[in-house]
């Protein structure tokens, strides 16, 4: 289907890229790109012209080509071995357990034509296990040696709970014996402790000491133990690095089975020498990583070459499918975690400061590697392109990703693997590449040819009567021999003529040949160029002027035709720098750029404001970030909300989360997430982005939770309140009634002070007559008045 679309697109765009090429025989047309056919039919074209013959398939049928003259090859997957997956590691059938199908597939190549197979990876039950216990026994670790005196038997109960074949080893290291590592004088050659008050005794420092080769016989585990003494060396960093080589290499001395389940455990509480620190005492041969123990079971390269280095552990490791789980004390986590980032296959535990969680550490780290399938890939070609798409057990498809987690024992998870050739090999190259899960013996063996070669050479006839009996017809052309040229050889060279030269212009009046070639029976000649090739039917094209990228043309993924670069799968762009894989977009939760930006050029540009980071995942400002830190929350400390169901929080959930009693907001560059469980009670935590990339949470321990009221406080606390609100109401009406009582008396005294006053000194007002003189006077004038009348 996308073969098709973009056949379409080229037309109707007026591109061809079969026909803009440069391709003069069928090999050349195939490389151009898999869409391209070549017609080997003898009468077919225009004998002016040898490009011609190169097309899209359905265009080479509509000039007549008939079906059986095409030459396009296809790519193909052929499955060679396909043994089905085992269920059970261990038993009669041990030896034959297959993980991983299917086990040999073989590749028939065409550049730029992809193809996909399938890969599905189980890890069985009960598979038999080797563990290796790799301890520091400088000085700072004598607690430690004190702990895991009994560790065999306790540790060999615990691992027989989760497999029934446990093989148990141990050995030790210090560090490399010699200045400045250790102390060399000669009063510490015996004791390297003399003169050391707190701990006077001690034996002299050794780089390692393989002490227990791996048995099920657990008791001698603790017979060897119990025997070791701690040593002193002089610097804080350990010789460790040396130890966890010895110990994957010499898989004889070791005694690591084939069918068995690796793991090496290195115990120690300091960062380890790294290569090139052996420079400090003279040490400038590298590592060779090869096995140097002499008949005492010692390192006998440890005052002879430096330290290795990470990339070399890590392929040692891959190559004998070990894992190393690192158990350090909590300060080192972070620079051991970071280790694990270069070294495949490893993982981190922390380490209590006496070793005392240690078969719990064990336990863990081996649950933790047991629930993840990870895909790695061995001596692939160059010129090949691989792209994985894992289905875990959701059954959702994830481009890009080789990797499963929060898996069963017992579960099968698949994988898609996309694969093309970019350029065709010598002819008749074969090549092949591994691909096999981290950890595991089992493997898949790919066998790749190339179909760069035509059918049609097999007809090949020299001196044909098709070219004048002069020349050699190939896949419907002729290849004239030296001094003759022309469709069918007809010409020789050095012939010209007037009647030749309007045929070698491309229009009227432009240059013969477009002036990069001569004219010669009738076809342009092209002149060499010291800068590429000078081709096509007027010499108009070449294959360098192309735009560049860094100086490179086409930036290298992409070949220049006629001007033009034509890009490699997987490239787009004028010169082909930008790359079509999003494989490095997709973030931890399957999403393009965490849904935060878009992928171009295979980097994100993130167009959330705040938003940053490799995939976008980093934006504590963003609207989401709370709600997508809370789930995380959730699931890691409550183990609860929507990732708990899904068994996703370890894939989705890798912030580091601190827990604290109390939270503080303070800080100007946390941000302050709350939210309400589903008991109304409120959690807490803070948000934010520390200088080195990495995500921190800081969460309270428990939600907080308000106490529920008492009922009697509250019945007594509403009466209280009424009778309160009744007694201030009270004393407020009383107030009230006391102002006016009192404001009316006032007036009242002030009337009858006026009183007073008005009847002492009134000029106006007179005594009253008393009674009797009334009387008196009223009857005198009664008779005054009767005596008128008469």
């Amino acid at each position: 289907l996308a073969r098709i679309k973009l056949n379409v697109m080229c037309q109707i765009v007026g591109l061809n890229v079969c026909m803009s090429g440069s391709a003069l025989s069928c090999e050349e047309c195939l490389i151009i790109h898999p869409s391209c056919a070549w017609c080997a039919q003898e009468k077919f074209g225009s004998a002016r012209t040898l490009m011609s013959r190169c097309d899209l398939r359905q265009n080479l049928q509509k000039r007549g080509c008939e079906a059986h003259h095409m030459e396009s090859p296809r790519s193909s997957t052929k499955v060679v071995k396909s043994e089905p997956l085992s269920s059970k590691g261990s038993g009669p059938t041990q030896y034959d357990v297959i993980q991983i199908m299917p086990q040999k597939i073989s590749l028939s190549l065409r550049p730029g034509d992809q193809t996909s197979f399938k890969v599905q990876v189980r890890q069985v039950e009960d598979y038999p296990v080797d563990l290796y216990y790799l301890m520091d026994l400088s000085l700072s670790m004598k607690d430690d040696l004190d702990t895991i005196r009994n560790l065999g038997t306790k540790l060999a109960d615990e691992m027989r709970k989760l497999t029934s074949n446990f093989r148990l080893g141990f050995g030790s290291f210090v560090d490399k014996n010699m200045s400045p590592f250790s102390y060399t004088a000669r009063k510490y050659q015996d004791n390297p402790c003399n003169g050391y008050k707190l701990f006077p005794s001690c034996v002299p420092s050794f780089g390692f000491r393989h002490l227990l080769s791996l048995t099920d016989k657990v008791d001698r585990f603790n017979e060897e133990v119990q025997k070791q003494m701690v040593s002193r060396n002089r610097d804080a960093p350990e010789g460790g690095f040396d130890a966890i080589l010895q110990a994957a290499v010499c898989k004889e001395r070791i005694g690591w089975r084939k069918e068995a389940f690796h793991l090496l455990v290195f115990a120690t509480d300091d960062v380890p020498h790294l290569a090139l620190d052996g420079k400090l005492g003279g040490l400038v041969q590298p590592h060779d990583g090869e096995c140097h123990m002499n008949e005492k079971n010692e390192y006998s390269g440890s005052t002879n070459m430096d330290y290795p280095s990470l990339a070399l552990l890590g392929e040692k490791l891959a190559a004998n499918n070990i894992y190393l789980i690192f158990a350090v004390t909590k300060r080192l986590y972070v620079i051991y975690k970071n280790f694990t980032a270069l070294i495949p296959g490893t993982t981190v535990e922390i380490l209590d400061q006496d070793s005392k969680n240690i078969i719990q550490l064990i336990v863990n780290a081996y649950n933790s590697i047991r629930s993840k399938v990870e895909l790695t890939v061995w001596d692939q070609p160059e010129d090949l392109s691989l792209s994985f798409t894992a289905t875990c057990q959701d059954g959702q498809p994830l481009p890009g990703l080789r990797k499963c987690a929060d898996l069963k024992i017992g579960d099968t998870v698949s994988f898609d693997v996309s694969i093309d050739a970019r350029g065709c090999p010598a002819p008749g190259t074969q090549q092949s590449f591994t691909i096999k899960p981290v950890g595991f013996k089992d493997r898949l063996e790919v066998s790749v040819d190339y179909r760069c070669a035509c059918g049609c050479t097999d007809q090949t006839q020299a001196n044909s009567t098709h070219c004048s009996s002069i020349g050699q017809y190939t896949c419907g052309i002729c290849h004239c021999d030296p001094g003759y040229l022309g469709a069918r050889c007809e010409c020789q060279e050095g012939e010209a003529g007037s009647m030749y030269l309007s045929a070698c212009r491309q229009a009227e009046g432009m240059q013969i040949c477009g002036g990069r070639g001569e004219c010669s029976c009738n076809q342009c000649l092209c002149y060499e160029s010291e800068f590429g090739k000078i081709y096509g039917t007027f010499c108009e094209c070449d294959d360098f002027s192309c735009a560049r990228h860094k100086g490179i043309l086409c930036s290298g993924h992409g070949e220049c035709h006629c001007g033009e670069c034509k890009c490699h799968a997987g490239y787009i762009g004028d010169n082909c720098n930008c790359s079509t894989d999003t494989s490095s977009c997709v973030s931890d939760d399957g999403q393009i750029c965490s849904g935060r930006g878009s992928c171009a050029c295979g980097r994100c540009q993130c167009t959330e404001p705040g938003a940053f980071g490799d995939t976008c995942e980093k934006c504590p400002t963003c609207p989401d970030a709370c709600g997508t830190k809370r789930e995380c929350i959730e699931c890691r400390l409550f183990s609860s909300g929507r990732l708990s169901d899904n068994q996703t929080c370890q894939r989705l959930c890798k912030d580091e989360i601190i827990t604290v009693e109390t939270l503080k907001t303070d800080d100007p560059n946390a941000v302050l997430c709350l939210y309400k469980t589903e008991n109304e009670c409120v959690m807490k935590f803070t948000y934010s982005e520390h200088a080195n990339g990495m995500s921190v949470l800081t969460a309270l321990k428990e939600p907080e939770c308000g106490a529920a009221p008492d009922a009697m406080t509250v019945l007594l606390a509403v009466v209280g309140s009424i009778l309160l609100v009744g007694i201030v109401l009270l004393a407020i009406w009383k107030l009230v009634i006391t102002v006016h009582d009192r404001r009316e008396f006032a007036r009242f005294q002030s009337a009858r002070s006026r009183a007073r006053y008005e009847m002492a000194s009134n000029p106006l007002y007179k005594q009253p007559i008393s009674n009797d003189y009334v009387e008196t006077d009223f009857s005198m004038y009664s008779k005054s008045y009767n005596g008128a009348a008469h």
